[in-house]
């Protein structure tokens, strides 16, 4: 069965998370900047299979002259595929794809999706391995229990199967909320339509690969409340980075062996 890209309504995102959102999200999609839509350009170019596992790119200066952009902004899109594993550049050789995403990317991650995506989990992973480190100091009981209520809710959504979006979602929330300090909830809070497309994308696509991705996946976030139970402040910021790390490069990989 095909399962069609989820439309993150305001509406919607109150009804998963349940509690109001209390930053406004807006309605109108800003137009991409030069830099996002080469990045968006070549990134579809790895998915479609114009640029084919093993080949090599076209110079920056090819790249620059079809793009209609300078060569520092084809270098530092080819640099944001470097760092999703997608493409390696080799000495005197240029860049080689390494990789491209599984088939079904496109049907959950809109390519004009993509970018913002990318650089929410770039902010996402200073703003909540700061709050993880705050909340492993700062914790009372009843933020742990929240956390650990979410984590078994996402333990049995494995078991059943279902995606478990909204539990991860209000795992981290609690989380920042743990950190007792209002600019992390607010912050995140304004993430809130991105951060629950890209653990939406994440977690189809995990669904579409073996079990174990997901067992992992949530061995992270055992990982991360084990570390804010203990009160072991840089091992919570060092978990909670890798994670999101790791969430990050999960949605560009292709299906497990």
């Amino acid at each position: 069965m095909q399962v069609k890209p989820r439309s993150w309504t305001a509406n919607a995102l109150d009804q998963l998370v349940k509690r109001p959102v209390t930053q406004s999200i807006p309605t109108n999609q800003k137009a991409p900047s030069l830099a996002d839509a080469v990045y968006e350009a070549l990134l579809s170019r790895i998915v479609t299979g114009v640029y084919p596992e093993n080949s090599k790119l076209p110079t920056e200066a090819e790249l620059a002259e079809d793009l209609g952009a300078s060569r520092p902004t084809v270098r530092a899109a080819i640099a944001r595929l470097r760092e999703s594993g997608l493409v390696a550049s080799r000495r005197g050789s240029g860049s080689f794809v390494l990789k491209r995403p599984d088939d079904s990317f496109l049907q959950f991650a809109p390519i004009e999706s993509i970018a913002d995506i990318q650089r929410s989990y770039e902010y996402r992973i200073m703003l909540e391995g700061e709050a993880a480190y705050f909340a492993a100091e700062r914790a009372g009981v009843e933020h742990l229990d929240k956390m650990s209520i979410e984590l078994k809710r996402m333990d049995d959504a494995i078991e059943t199967g279902d995606m478990g979006t909204g539990e991860d979602y209000r795992f981290h929330l609690a989380i920042c909320e743990a950190a007792d300090n209002h600019f992390f909830v607010s912050s995140f809070q304004a993430l809130t339509e991105v951060s629950l497309q890209a653990m939406d994308i994440s977690r189809n696509l995990s669904s579409r690969s073996k079990q174990a991705r997901r067992v992992i996946v949530q061995e992270e976030h055992h990982r991360i409340f084990n570390a804010i139970r203990a009160r072991d402040m840089d091992a919570a910021r060092m978990r909670m980075q890798e994670h999101i790390r790791n969430a990050r490069r999960r949605i560009f990989e292709g299906p497990l062996s």
